[in-house]
C-alpha cells in the first residue's frame, strides 16, 4: 500500500475516509466489529467488542509488512469506551532511524512500563462525585489527543519518523482517527474562535462534536491531551467562555485515595512547590518523577484553579494534559506505577512485634504433577507454561525459568483448563468432593469457588471465549470408572457437566448448563474452538461428538468400523480447508482422521515398533504390550502433528505422516504433548515427572522441570555451593542447585531405596545411607561413587555429619551406631557402637541424628524410644542420657521422644520432639528442662529445624508447618502455612538463613521475609550488622575487642599478638555527614566467615591432588617438550581476561597458566609459574605490567602475586600477603600503586607500591567485600563494594608513610537488602555500582549519596564497564546489556528525586553462561567477555554480533582422541558433549550434545574401515550406551545399549568393523557398528572396571593364535588380558594373562591408580604398562618370553600414560600435576610442569609431532622437539 503523500494530511487527515474502511480493503477487522449508529453523535460509528480485547479490533493497514506513512504530530482518537469493559489502542510509531516503537493506550493496564521498542500507559477512570444528569466520565465520547513527537523523545530519546499501523482493540465505539500538525482545541469551533477572536486553533467542521444548543461542550465529551504541554497558559477569553479552565493533572497516579479529595488553592501551592524548576540545560521533558503527589479531583471555583508546574510553567514530568470541565470524574494517563509512602507507626518503640505477617512467602516450587503428568499447557503467547505441582499451580517462565504460584487448592490437582484468551485459568482437585477454582491468570486472583456435582474430575475443558467449561469424571453416586489400563469386563460410568463461565469476574458464579451421564469410558474431552457447543470424547472403543442444545448434551458415536475395539487415549482438533478434522490416538499405535462433519473415518495409520528403509533411527520397544507403539497424547497444529508414546519417544509429523520430522527421546513414557501457539515449541511431559520442550527452528530440547516420582523423605544442603539435595521413595537422589532450582545430578538404585542424605561440609561429597545398610560417598565433581560402606545391617535412620567436617554418623533400624573420618578425601570408618544403642522402634528421619554447632556433641532418642542421649563425637563416651517420659505428667500415655534438634552454641539448647505434641526444651550439657512448648501440633511433630541466630523455631507434622518465635520465652507465638498435600517429611533453614525448605510430596522453597535483628539470649553477636564505630582513640586491643564481638564478656582465647606491619586500618564506621576518621592500628583478628551467596565471588576449584616437591626439569633450550598451544579458558576465574585494542595485547587465563594470545595469528604465549589456579588478572594502566592472582597452595602460607613484564614476558617480582585467595586486583590511575584484595576467608585490602613492590599497608575488613576500583580522576581514591555499603578510601601521603581515611555509605532503603556485587567509576563524580538483585546503583561520590536505581537485570550483576555515556551489565543470567547513561550527569543535579526512565538499553546479548569477565574498547563498540562455560566471545555492538574466540570444555575431559590423518582431534567430557576440533588451528568445527549424561571414552575410526570422508567416532556415556557420530555428515549414525554400568573404555578394532567397549563393572563387550547388535560379551574382568582397551594387528598364526587382531583389556584389579580374535568368523581366544600384586594405597591417596598397558608400537611383542606392582614403575612385558624384560621407575603411581608411534619415548601423567616423558632407550626422564590439576590423560598424535595431556578441563598441546 503507497504511503499517503505529506502534502495531502495537511492541514489535517480523516484516516477512516482516506484508508476506506468501510470497503475493508486497506484495513482489517476481526472479531465482532460492526457499524452502529450513536444516538449521541447521531452518525455512524464502529462498535469494537469481545470477551477478549487482542480477539476483537479493527486494524490499519490490512497487513503488518504495509506502512501508513503518516506524518502528523498529533493523531486524535474520537472513541468511547463501553462500560466496565477494558480497551486497548496500540500505535506503531516509526522513528527517523527506522525502529518501529508500540505506544499503547488501555485501562487494562495498572503501571506504566517501559522497554526499547514498547511503551505502555495506563488510562484510569478515577470515578468521583458527578453532578445531576451529567453522563459519567467512563461512558463519554472522548477526544483523546496524542503527541507522537513528544512521546518518542520524552520516553526513549527518539526522533518521530511517521506513523505506522493503528489497532483498535475491543472494547469501544470509535468515530474517526485524524492526523495533523496542527494542536486543535475540540471545544472551540471556528465561528466560536472568530467571534471571540480566541488565540486557538478551532477544531475542523468533520471532527468536531454535537452540542446541544445552550449547553456546555464540556458536559458531554472529554478532551485528553497526552503528553500535556503545561507552560501553555490559559487565556483570559477562554476563562470567559467556560466556567471552568483547563486544567492540568498529574500523569502519575503516585498515590491512591479510598476518596477523591478537593483541589483547593492551598493544595495547588503546595504542589507546586514540590516540582522542581528545570535548569538551563535540561529538556522540556525530564524524564524524571516528581515526589509523590496526593491525587486531587477538580471540584473548584475558577479562581482556584492553577498551573500544576514551576515558577516558569514547565513541569518536571510529563503528564496528560485533560480538558475537562465538569467536575465528577478525574481521568488520568498514567506514566509511572502507584508510589505509596509507607507510613511509620507513632508508638513502636514500645512494642516488641514477633514477625511480619506473614513471615514466609512462598518462592518456587521443583515437582510436576501428583495427580496425573498430563495436566501441562501453553500460555497463549507461547512465553510460559502452566502445571500443577501436587496441590500448587505453577506458571512457569521458559526463557527467564521465574514461577508465579497459584495457592488454594488442598489437595492435588486433578485438571488445569485455560481458555482461548488467557484470561481465565480452571481447575479442579482430586479428593471427593471436588472443588473447582476459577482463576484471572493475569492477576492470580480467584474468581470463583464451587464444588462439582462430579466426583473426582479428571478432565476440563475450556471453550476457546472462556464461556464454557467442560469436566468429566465420576458420578457422586460412586459408579465404578475404568481408568487408562484398566480391565474392559466391568462397566463404567461418567459424568459430563457443562458450566456457564461468562459471568464469572463480573461478580457473578458459574452455572451449570447441563449434565450427562454416558457408559462409556472417557479418556479425554475437548470442546471445539470453533463452536462452544460441540465437543468430542475419547476412551475405550468409542470416539462420541458432542453438542449442547436447549440444555441438554447429547452425544452420537463415530463410526469406527474395524478400529472399535481399540483403547484411545488422546484427541485434537485442527481446522482444514473442507472443514474441521479430528484426530484421535489409541495405545495400540493408531491414529485416526476423523471427518467431523460425517462423522467417518477418513484416515487410520500405526505406529509400529520397526526400522522402515530410510526412515528414521530404529525405535525402541514399548514399554507396554502389544505388536504397536502405545500413544499416549497427540497435538496437532496446521502444520504438524505431535505424538508422544509410552516408548519415551516425542515425535513430529507432517499432517500426511509421510515420514517423522524431528523425533526427541526421553527418560520414561510421555504422558501428555502440546504444540505452542505460534508452532514453534512442542511441550511434553513425562510420566517420571519430567517437563521439557522441544524448538523446532533450533531442533533442541530444553528441560524445564525435573521431579520426584514419588514421596521425598529427606533433604540436606550445602554450604558453600548453595546446592540441596533430596532422597526419595522412588529410589533417586537428586541434586538441586537453590538459585535456579534446577537439576544439576541424580544418582538411581534400583535395588534399594536411599534413606538418608548428608553433605560434606567443606568438600564437594555427599553421603547417602540406603535401606539394604549401606553407606555411600558420592563426588559431586567426578559424579561417581567414592567408597561404600556395609556395616550395618538394617535400613539406614539417620546420617548427620559435623559441621567442621570431621565426621560422619550413621543409624540404622536395627540400633547400631557408626561414626566415620571425613577430614581427609576419603571416607573411612573409625567405631562401630554397641548394638541397640539407637531407639529399634525409629524411622529415617533427617532429625534422627544431630550434631551440636561446636562439633562436639552427638545426640539421638535411644536406646529405648523413652530416652535420649548425648555422646562425645569425638570417642562416641555417653555423656547425658535423659529420660522424656516423665516430662507430661498429665497425659495418661507415656511420653516418647520423636526426633531431636541442637540449637546454635550458645546457649547450647537440646530440642526434643514428644509423642504428647510438645516440644521440650534443654539443657544439653545438662538434661534440665530450660522450656516446653505445648499443643505445638494436632499429632506429633516430625521435623524440627532451628535458625542460625535462634530466631524461628520450625516445626513439621502432617501437611502443616508452623514458625515459632523461638525468642519470646513467655506464650510464644506462631503462624501456620500450608500447601503441601501429603504429610511433611523435613524442614530446613537454607545455609545463608535467608530462606527455608520443606519436603513431602514436593520440593517447597520459601522466603523468610522478617530482617535479621534479634539474637538468641545468651548469645555473642559475632558479626554485627553495621561495623562498629573506630575512635582516634581506639587501641589495638580495644579493637580486636570490639571486632570479635566480645561485647564486655571474657575472650574465648588468648590473644595472638599480631606481626608488625606498615601503618595498617581497622574498618570503622560511617562517622556523621561530611566528619572522616582516620585510623591506624595493627591488624585485627576476625572471625571466619561462610561464603558469600554471590557468583561474583571467587570460590576455587575443589581439588585432592597433591603438588609435587621434588621435579627433574631439564635445563633451558634442552626441553624434548614445548607447550605449543592451551585449549580452554578458566571460566571459574573473575576477571581474568585483559585486552589493550591500541596495542594489541591479550591475555586470559586457564588453570595455572596466563595465556598470551595473538588475536591475528592464534598464537600463543604461556607464562608458567602459578602453583595453583589463577583467581584474576589487572593490566595497568599503560600496559607494563600484568598481575596475576592465583589462590593458596597446600605448601604455602599464602597466596602468589605475580607480576610480570608485558613486553618481555618474564616474571617481575613475586609478592604474597593474602591467605586464601585473592578476589580481585587493581592498579591506580598513574600505575603507582597496586590494590589487593582478599576473599572471604581473608578478608584484607592491601596496597602495594609498584615501584618497589613494597607493602604499603594492609587493611582487615569485617565483611567480605565483592569489588574494588581506583577513581581514574582520582588517583587518590580508591571504592569497594559489599554488603550493606560501598566504602570510598582516601590514600593520605606523608613522605614514604601511607594512611587510608575511610567513608562509608550505606545503601538506601529503596534498593532493598541486598549486596553491591560490581562497580565501575564513570564520568566525575559518577560511580556505578551492581547488585545481587539486578539493580545498578548511581553514586555521587562527592557528596557521598546515591541518586538513582534502575532494575537493570533479573539476576545477579557480576560485571560493570563504562565509558563515557554507555555502561555494560553483564549477570549470571547469562545477559549482556549495553545501556546508553548519557543523561545520568544531568540528573544527578536533580538529587534523591532522580528517576531512571532517560536511562535506556541499546543492545542485549544472551550468552552461554553466567558473565564472569569483560574488557571493551573505550568506545564500547567491541569488546571481549568470558562465561561460567569457559567460552570467550568478541562482541560487536555495531554489528550486533557475538564471536567465540575461546571455547573449552566446562567439565572434566576424559579422552582425547584424532583422525587417521592427523588433520581432527576430537574430545570428550563429563559435559556430555563430543567435540571435534581443527588440529592445525584447534577450533571448535562440530559439536555433539548429549543431555543428563557423560561422555567417558571415545575412539576414532581406523583409516581402513571407510573411506576418509566417511569418518566416524564412537563415544561410550555413563548410561551404558555407544553412539556412533559421522564427521562427515555432522549427525548420529547408531545408538546401542551393550552395558548396563557406565562405560570406561572403547576401542575399535583393527579393520574397523567391530566396537570392543569396557564398563565400570569389568564386562567387554563386543559388537557391530553397522547392524547395531552385540554379539559377544566377555566377562573375565568381572569385579573390576576396565581401564584399558586397544587393539591391533598381527600376522595369522602369530603367538600361535588364529584371527588378525590382537587385543588387550586391562582392569583396575592390575589384571591385563591379550587376546587374539577373528570377529567375522566370531572367533576369541586368551593369548596371555598378566596378574600383579596391589600398591599399597596410602592415606594421601585414598585409592588404587589405575592399570594402564598397550601395545608398543616400535617392538609388537612387547606390552607397555603402568600401574601394575607395588612400586611406581613402567614395565615391558615380552609376549614372547612370558615375562617382565625391563622396568623404569618413576616418581609417583602413574595416572595417565601413552606411548610415542615414531620414537622410543612414554608420556606418563601423575596425580601430582606433573608431566613426565621417559627415553625408553636411554632411561631419561624429564619432567614438566603447567598443569592446575592431576594429569588424567596423555595422548601422542599419529605423527609423534604432537603430545595433549588434560588436567580436569584443560587441554594443553605439546610439541615434541626430539621427534
Amino acid at each position: 500500500m503507497p504511503p499517503c503523500p505529506p502534502a495531502c494530511q495537511h492541514p489535517f487527515l480523516n484516516v477512516f475516509r482516506h484508508f476506506k474502511v468501510d470497503e475493508w480493503k486497506r484495513s482489517t477487522k476481526e472479531g465482532d466489529v460492526a457499524p452502529v449508529t450513536d444516538k449521541t453523535l447521531k452518525c455512524t460509528v464502529y462498535r469494537v467488542r469481545g470477551s477478549v480485547s487482542a480477539g476483537s479490533y479493527i486494524q490499519l493497514p490490512k497487513t503488518s509488512t504495509q506502512s501508513l506513512g503518516l506524518t502528523g504530530r498529533y493523531l486524535y482518537v474520537l472513541f468511547r469506551p463501553l462500560p466496565t469493559k477494558h480497551f486497548i489502542i496500540h500505535l506503531d510509531v516509526s522513528t527517523e532511524d527506522s525502529q518501529v516503537i508500540r505506544v499503547s493506550f488501555s485501562n487494562l493496564f495498572k503501571e506504566f512500563k517501559s522497554t526499547a521498542t514498547w511503551l505502555q500507559f495506563p488510562f484510569i477512570f478515577e470515578a468521583g462525585r458527578s453532578r445531576k444528569g451529567m453522563i459519567p466520565a467512563g461512558t463519554r465520547w472522548t477526544c483523546l489527543q496524542i503527541d507522537l513527537h513528544d512521546i518518542l523523545l520524552v520516553y526513549l530519546n527518539r526522533c518521530y519518523s511517521h506513523l505506522k499501523s493503528i489497532r483498535l482493540c475491543a472494547n469501544l465505539l470509535v468515530r474517526n482517527l485524524y492526523t495533523s500538525d496542527l494542536c486543535f482545541d475540540p471545544a472551540v469551533t471556528i465561528a466560536e474562535a472568530r467571534r471571540a477572536k480566541l488565540p486557538v486553533t478551532p477544531v475542523p467542521r468533520e471532527m468536531a462534536f454535537p452540542v446541544p444548543k445552550g449547553e456546555r461542550w464540556h458536559d458531554h465529551y472529554i478532551h485528553i491531551r497526552f503528553p500535556s504541554d503545561s507552560s501553555e497558559t490559559f487565556s483570559e477569553p477562554v476563562q470567559k467562555s467556560c466556567s471552568l479552565p483547563e486544567a492540568v493533572l498529574p500523569g502519575h497516579v503516585l498515590q491512591l485515595l479510598p476518596h477523591p479529595v478537593a483541589f483547593s488553592k492551598q493544595v495547588q501551592d503546595s504542589v507546586s512547590l514540590k516540582v522542581q524548576k528545570l535548569g538551563p540545560t535540561a529538556s522540556r521533558w525530564a524524564p524524571s518523577a516528581p515526589r509523590p503527589l496526593p491525587e486531587v479531583n477538580l471540584s473548584c471555583e475558577c479562581s482556584e484553579v492553577s498551573s500544576v508546574g514551576g515558577p516558569s510553567g514547565h513541569c518536571q514530568e510529563p503528564f496528560p494534559w485533560v480538558d475537562k470541565r465538569a467536575a465528577g470524574d478525574s481521568i488520568h494517563i498514567s506514566a509511572q506505577k502507584p508510589a505509596v509512602e509507607p507510613v511509620a507507626p507513632e508508638h513502636t518503640a514500645s512494642q516488641e512485634s514477633f514477625l511480619p505477617d506473614p513471615v514466609l512467602r512462598l518462592k518456587g516450587v521443583i515437582g510436576f504433577g501428583g495427580y496425573s503428568t498430563k495436566w501441562a499447557l501453553w500460555t497463549r503467547d507461547g512465553a510460559a507454561v502452566v502445571y500443577p505441582c501436587h496441590a500448587v499451580i505453577v506458571i512457569l517462565h521458559v526463557d527467564t525459568r521465574e514461577q508465579r504460584l497459584f495457592l488454594g487448592h488442598t489437595d492435588k490437582v486433578s485438571a488445569l483448563a485455560l481458555d482461548g484468551s488467557g484470561s481465565l485459568l480452571a481447575s479442579a482437585q482430586a479428593r471427593p468432593p471436588s472443588m473447582l477454582r476459577l482463576w484471572d491468570f493475569q492477576t492470580g486472583e480467584c474468581l470463583s469457588l464451587f464444588q462439582s456435582p462430579v466426583l473426582t474430575i479428571s478432565s476440563l475443558s475450556f471453550s476457546d471465549s472462556g464461556a464454557l467449561l467442560c469436566g468429566i469424571g465420576k458420578d457422586r453416586h460412586g459408579r465404578t470408572v475404568l481408568g487408562p489400563g484398566q480391565g474392559g469386563g466391568a462397566a463404567c460410568s461418567r459424568m459430563v457437566v457443562a458450566w456457564a463461565t461468562d459471568q464469572v469476574g463480573r461478580g457473578g458464579e458459574a452455572v451449570i448448563l447441563a449434565k450427562a451421564h454416558t457408559d462409556v469410558d472417557i479418556q479425554a474431552f475437548e470442546v471445539a474452538f470453533f463452536d462452544e457447543t460441540r465437543m468430542a470424547s475419547c476412551g475405550r472403543g468409542s470416539v462420541r461428538l458432542w453438542r449442547l442444545r436447549g440444555g441438554e448434551l447429547r452425544f452420537c458415536p463415530v463410526d469406527l468400523g474395524e478400529h472399535h475395539a481399540l483403547e484411545f487415549t488422546d484427541l485434537a482438533f485442527r481446522q482444514a480447508q473442507d472443514g474441521h478434522t479430528l484426530y484421535v490416538c489409541s495405545r495400540s499405535g493408531h491414529i485416526l482422521e476423523i471427518d467431523h462433519q460425517h462423522m467417518a473415518v477418513r484416515h487410520a495409520r500405526r505406529l509400529l515398533p520397526m526400522q522402515t528403509p530410510g526412515g528414521p533411527l530404529p525405535q525402541k520397544q514399548t514399554f507396554s504390550s502389544g505388536p504397536g507403539i502405545a500413544i499416549s497424547s497427540l497435538s496437532v497444529s496446521q502444520a504438524m502433528c505431535a505424538v508422544g508414546s509410552e516408548d519415551g519417544y516425542l515425535r513430529l509429523w507432517p499432517l500426511d505422516f509421510s515420514s517423522v520430522l524431528l523425533e526427541a527421546e526421553h527418560e520414561g513414557a510421555i504422558s501428555s504433548v502440546l504444540i505452542s501457539p505460534n508452532g514453534l515449541r512442542v511441550l511434553s511431559a513425562t510420566s517420571l515427572g519430567h517437563l521439557g520442550f522441544l524448538d523446532v527452528p533450533s531442533q533442541e530440547y530444553s528441560v524445564l522441570v525435573r521431579s520426584h516420582a514419588a514421596l521425598v523423605v529427606a533433604l540436606a544442603t550445602d554450604c558453600s555451593r548453595g546446592q540441596l539435595a533430596t532422597v526419595s521413595q522412588d529410589h533417586t537422589v537428586r541434586i538441586w542447585d537453590l538459585a535456579t532450582l534446577q537439576q544439576l545430578y541424580d544418582f538411581m538404585s534400583r535395588e534399594e531405596a536411599p534413606c538418608a542424605i548428608a553433605f560434606h561440609p567443606t568438600q564437594p561429597t555427599l553421603f547417602c545411607g540406603f535401606s539394604s545398610g549401606a553407606v555411600r560417598s558420592f563426588s559431586l565433581e567426578a559424579a561417581e561413587v567414592l567408597v561404600e560402606h556395609r556395616c550395618h545391617q538394617g535400613a539406614i535412620t539417620g546420617l548427620v555429619t559435623s559441621p567442621d567436617g570431621s565426621f560422619l554418623f550413621s543409624s540404622c533400624s536395627q540400633g547400631t551406631l557408626a561414626q566415620y573420618h571425613i577430614g581427609g578425601p576419603w571416607c573411612r570408618i573409625l567405631r562401630m557402637a554397641a548394638a541397640n544403642v539407637v531407639c529399634l522402634d525409629s524411622c529415617p528421619s533427617p532429625n534422627a541424628l544431630a550434631v551440636s554447632g561446636d562439633s562436639r556433641l552427638l545426640a539421638f532418642v535411644g536406646p529405648s524410644k523413652y530416652m535420649v542421649t548425648v555422646m562425645s563425637t569425638a570417642s562416641l563416651d555417653e555423656l547425658l542420657k535423659i529420660d522424656v517420659s516423665a516430662l507430661d505428667l498429665a497425659g495418661s500415655h507415656l511420653n516418647s521422644a520423636m526426633v531431636v534438634c541442637f540449637g546454635p552454641t550458645p546457649p547450647g539448647h537440646l530440642l526434643v520432639s514428644t509423642s504428647s505434641n510438645m516440644v521440650a526444651v534443654l539443657d544439653a550439657s545438662s538434661g534440665r528442662v530450660v522450656r516446653e512448648l505445648c499443643c505445638v501440633h494436632p499429632v506429633a511433630c516430625s521435623s524440627l529445624a532451628l535458625s542460625g541466630d535462634g530466631r524461628f523455631l520450625l516445626t513439621a507434622a502432617d501437611r502443616a508447618i508452623k514458625v515459632w518465635d523461638y525468642l519470646a520465652q513467655a506464650s510464644p507465638s506462631c503462624q501456620v502455612y500450608i500447601g503441601h498435600s501429603e504429610p511433611v517429611q523435613a524442614v530446613a533453614f537454607t545455609p545463608d538463613q535467608q530462606q527455608l525448605l520443606s519436603v513431602g510430596d514436593a520440593i517447597f522453597l520459601w522466603d523468610i521475609l522478617a530482617p535479621t535483628e534479634r539474637s538468641p539470649p545468651g548469645s555473642v553477636q559475632g558479626s554485627p550488622k553495621a561495623p562498629p564505630t573506630c575512635k582516634a582513640s581506639l587501641g589495638a586491643r580495644q579493637l580486636e575487642d570490639v571486632v570479635s564481638g566480645a561485647s564486655g564478656l571474657p575472650r574465648q582465647q588468648v590473644p595472638v599478638p599480631s606481626w608488625a606491619s606498615p601503618l595498617q586500618l581497622g574498618i570503622c564506621a560511617r562517622p556523621s555527614k561530611g566528619l572522616d576518621a582516620t585510623c591506624s592500628t595493627r591488624r585485627a583478628r576476625v572471625q571466619p566467615t561462610t561464603r558469600p551467596d554471590s557468583y561474583k565471588h571467587f570460590m576455587a576449584r575443589y581439588k585432592a591432588s597433591p603438588l609435587a616437591k621434588d621435579l627433574s626439569l631439564s635445563p633451558a633450550g634442552d626441553e624434548q617438550l614445548h607447550l605449543k598451544a592451551v585449549v580452554g579458558y578458566n571460566g571459574n576465574g573473575r576477571a581474568n581476561v585483559v585486552w589493550r585494542p591500541d596495542t594489541g595485547f591479550f591475555a586470559y587465563t586457564c588453570g595455572c597458566l596466563v595465556v598470551v594470545e595473538d588475536l591475528h595469528s592464534g598464537a600463543q604465549q604461556h607464562w608458567v609459574g602459578h602453583p595453583e589456579e589463577i583467581s584474576t588478572l589487572a593490566l595497568s594502566h599503560y600496559a607494563q605490567i600484568l598481575a596475576s592472582a592465583s589462590v593458596q597452595s597446600s605448601t604455602a602460607l599464602h597466596c602468589q602475586i605475580r607480576l610480570w613484564d608485558v613486553q618481555g614476558g618474564s616474571c617481575r617480582q613475586l609478592i604474597s600477603h593474602h591467605s586464601t585467595a585473592v578476589q580481585d586486583l587493581a592498579f591506580s590511575p598513574d600505575d603507582g600503586f597496586l590494590v589487593t584484595l582478599g576473599d572471604y576467608g581473608d578478608r584484607t585490602l592491601a596496597l602495594w607500591s609498584t615501584a618497589t613492590c613494597e607493602l604499603m599497608t594492609s587493611v582487615c575488613l569485617l565483611e567480605p567485600v565483592h569489588g574494588v576500583a581506583f577513581d581514574p580522576w582520582d588517583g587518590g581514591v580508591l571504592a569497594c563494594v559489599g554488603r550493606g555499603a560501598v566504602t570510598l578510601w582516601l590514600l593520605l601521603q606523608l613522605g614514604a608513610d601511607v594512611s587510608l581515611q575511610i567513608h562509608q555509605e550505606p545503601i538506601p532503603e529503596e534498593v532493598g537488602a541486598c549486596e553491591l556485587t560490581s562497580l565501575c567509576f564513570g564520568p566525575a563524580p559518577l560511580l556505578y555500582c551492581g547488585s545481587n538483585a539486578g539493580q545498578v546503583c548511581v553514586w555521587d561520590t562527592r557528596a557521598g549519596r546515591c541518586f538513582l536505581v534502575w532494575e537493570a537485570d533479573d539476576g545477579e550483576i557480576g560485571v560493570l564497564l563504562c565509558s563515557g555515556t554507555r555502561l555494560v551489565s553483564g549477570s549470571n543470567t547469562r545477559r549482556l546489556r549495553l545501556w546508553a547513561v548519557g543523561a545520568v550527569p544531568e540528573l544527578r543535579r536533580k538529587g534523591s528525586g532522580a528517576r531512571s526512565h532517560s536511562v535506556f538499553m541499546e543492545h542485549e546479548l544472551t550468552l552461554d553462561g553466567a558473565v564472569v569477565s569483560a574488557v571493551f574498547h573505550d568506545s564500547m563498540d567491541m569488546g571481549v567477555v568470558g562465561t561460567t562455560a569457559g567460552t570467550l566471545w568478541y562482541v560487536s555492538w555495531a554489528e550486533g554480533t557475538n564471536t567465540r574466540l575461546i571455547s573449552g570444555h566446562r567439565s572434566q575431559v576424559n579422552e582425547v582422541v584424532f583422525s587417521p590423518s592427523e588433520s581432527h582431534c576430537a574430545t570428550c567430557s563429563d559435559d556430555g558433549s563430543v567435540r571435534v576440533w581443527s588440529l592445525a588451528s584447534m577450533e571448535l568445527l562440530i559439536q555433539f550434545q548429549v543431555l543428563s549424561q557423560s561422555c567417558l571414552c571415545l575412539a576414532w575410526s581406523p583409516p581402513s574401515c571407510r573411506r576418509p570422508e566417511q569418518q566416524q567416532v564412537v563415544a561410550g556415556y555413563s548410561d551404558g550406551t555407544l553412539r556412533v557420530f559421522s564427521v562427515s555428515r555432522m549427525a548420529m549414525d547408531l545408538k546401542m545399549h551393550p552395558h548396563q554400568a557406565a562405560l570406561t573404555t572403547v576401542a575399535f578394532s583393527a579393520d574397523g568393523q567391530t566396537i570392543l567397549s569396557g564398563d565400570k563393572d569389568g564386562l567387554v563387550a563386543v559388537s557391530r557398528p553397522r547392524t547395531g547388535m552385540t554379539f559377544r560379551v566377555l566377562s573375565d574382568h568381572r569385579g573390576a572396571g576396565i581401564c584399558t582397551i586397544q587393539s591391533t594387528r598381527k600376522e595369522y598364526g602369530d603367538f600361535r593364535a588364529e584371527g588378525m587382531d590382537l587385543w588387550l583389556a586391562a582392569s583396575g584389579d592390575q589384571r591385563v588380558s591379550v587376546w587374539a580374535s577373528d570377529w567375522l568368523r566370531n572367533h576369541c581366544e586368551l593369548v596371555d594373562w598378566l596378574s600383579f600384586p596391589a600398591p599399597v594405597v596410602t592415606e594421601a591417596s585414598g585409592c588404587l591408580p589405575p592399570t594402564l598397558a598397550a601395545f608398543c608400537p616400535w617392538d609388537g611383542a612387547l606390552l607397555v604398562c603402568v600401574g601394575l606392582g607395588v612400586h611406581p614403575e613402567v614395565v615391558f612385558y615380552s609376549l614372547y618370553q612370558k615375562q617382565v624384560v625391563k622396568k623404569i621407575p618413576l616418581p609417583f603411581f602413574a595416572m595417565s600414560m601413552s606411548l610415542s608411534p615414531r620414537a622410543c619415548l612414554v608420556a606418563v601423567g601423575f596425580a601430582e600435576r606433573v608431566l613426565t616423558l621417559v627415553d625408553c632407550v636411554s632411561g631419561a626422564v624429564q619432567d614438566f610442569a603447567g598443569h592446575d590439576d592431576s594429569v588424567k590423560l596423555c595422548r601422542f598424535a599419529p605423527s609423534s609431532r604432537l603430545l595433549f595431556t588434560v588436567a580436569h578441563n584443560e587441554i594443553l598441546v605439546w610439541e615434541v622437539m626430539s621427534h
